[in-house]
């Protein structure tokens, strides 16, 4: 009856856009809901293995540490959830990702337990988006590097406060005060609740593990005692609070004068015995799951031939897989690995190789139930990202043989041993 006085029109036009909004947040929010109460469980470790539901878990996986960063903005938050399904599509299982922005631009820490919540909800986003896509997230907790703060920052933050021993980034590691505002930034992570699912990070699957700090050391200490005793005291104060979930360093894979030196020869160089890390030692703390290793020969070596390189990295490779089975008698997780396009010469192909002979010694180990769990790699971004690009940085679909190359693996690992695979849709979509 209002429509025919000429006032109704507005009103219905306003009630029909309200309606509209109210329809689509709702079914936004919903996903989420649906994902909350879904049957997911969480990945446990038998020995080498990684196991999911009773069945073996191997990981075909990659890196886009940016997530968190992207999220925050709405104009840019569609970038997650594209490269969260463009992962899905690929059959990969795991993307590593920061959990940290310590002092800089979009922090999350902002000062030692005072957080950006604007920036804690956009990291909910993007465990909550992982979630929908059957993706599984290493959430890595510092970094060793300047970029997003990492120790430097927390070493500032401690001279800022009068209560700095030292201006050297090493301290992150000795200063005890340092190491209760780590603490406190890890329970605080450890313990949030997801403002989109409901869920407390510690108690969600979607979860795969956490990674104490990216590629440590702490080269004003060689003999490694001063990283080993920070790796048991964090690995430790985790599990107190998060006793669901996988935890790993986040080391290179070098190996150190104290339990490693036998392989010392296998280092890319004697300056990657003083870094202060020791594969084997770091690993071997019992609250560590699995353990991680890095691969980059380009950084590691300069005058070396493409083919040299390449017969190190199997060398680098298969040394670190047979840690796992004979020593460690734990999964091993190659979590970092790249070829880099400012190569003299460069050609897709190569890095289509590299790539490949790295997934073939994974394929092989874990087909004898070896110690090789899984590779991922750096990293993936999608369109329009340059600004967080890198000379190992790869567009999926813009080279259509290293995407096969890394689409293969995802279906060769699926058929092991009837293992686990996210979705039989999309195994099925990709494989046959």
């Amino acid at each position: 009856m209002l429509i025919g006085n000429g006032i109704g029109l507005p009103l219905l036009g306003f009630v029909s856009c309200f309606i509209f909004i109210y329809i689509a947040y709702t079914d936004f929010k919903m996903d989420y809901i649906d994902a909350k109460d879904d049957d997911l469980s969480f990945v446990r470790t038998n020995g080498t293995q990684f196991m999911l539901d009773e069945k073996a878990f191997y990981v075909n996986g990659w890196n886009s540490y940016w997530l968190m960063d992207q999220a925050v903005e709405e104009h840019s938050r569609v970038r997650v959830s594209s490269m969260l399904k463009i992962g899905a599509k690929m059959g990969l299982t795991v993307c590593r990702t920061w959990a940290f922005n310590d002092g800089a631009y979009n922090a999350l820490q902002i000062s030692p337990g005072q957080f950006d919540e604007r920036v804690f909800k956009a990291l909910d986003y993007v465990i909550a988006e992982a979630r929908i896509h059957g993706i599984r997230l290493i959430l890595s907790l510092v970094n060793d590097l300047q970029a997003f703060g990492g120790k430097a920052q927390y070493v500032k933050w401690a001279l800022q406060e009068g209560v700095g021993l030292s201006t050297s980034n090493d301290e992150f590691f000795s200063d005890p005060y340092i190491r209760k505002y780590f603490k406190t930034y890890a329970k605080t992570i450890l313990t949030r609740k997801n403002s989109y699912t409901g869920i407390e990070y510690k108690n969600d699957p979607t979860i795969f593990a956490w990674e104490l700090i990216n590629e440590p050391r702490c080269t004003s200490d060689p003999s490694g005692d001063t990283l080993q005793d920070w790796i048991k005291e964090m690995a430790a104060f985790v599990k107190s609070i998060d006793r669901n979930h996988l935890v790993t360093v986040g080391l290179e894979g070098f190996y150190g004068p104290a339990e490693s030196t036998t392989k010392l020869s296998v280092n890319p160089g004697n300056w990657a015995s003083k870094s202060g890390s020791d594969f084997l030692r770091n690993s071997k703390i019992s609250n560590i799951d699995f353990t991680s290793v890095h691969i980059y020969p380009d950084h590691w070596f300069k005058d070396q031939t493409r083919e040299e390189k390449l017969k190190y990295v199997e060398k680098w490779v298969v040394s670190h897989i047979d840690d796992g089975d004979r020593i460690l008698k734990k999964p091993v997780l190659f979590t970092e690995f790249g070829l880099s396009d400012k190569n003299i010469n460069f050609e897709h192909s190569h890095r289509d190789t590299f790539y490949k002979m790295i997934y073939d010694i994974v394929y092989k180990s874990a087909t004898n139930n070896g110690a090789g769990a899984g590779t991922l790699v750096w990293q993936l971004l999608v369109e329009g990202m340059n600004e967080y690009n890198d000379d190992f940085g790869i567009i999926p679909g813009n080279t259509s043989t290293i995407y096969r190359v890394i689409t293969q693996q995802s279906c060769k690992l699926a058929t092991i041993h009837k293992a686990h695979f996210q979705s039989k849709k999309i195994y099925e979509e990709l494989c046959f």
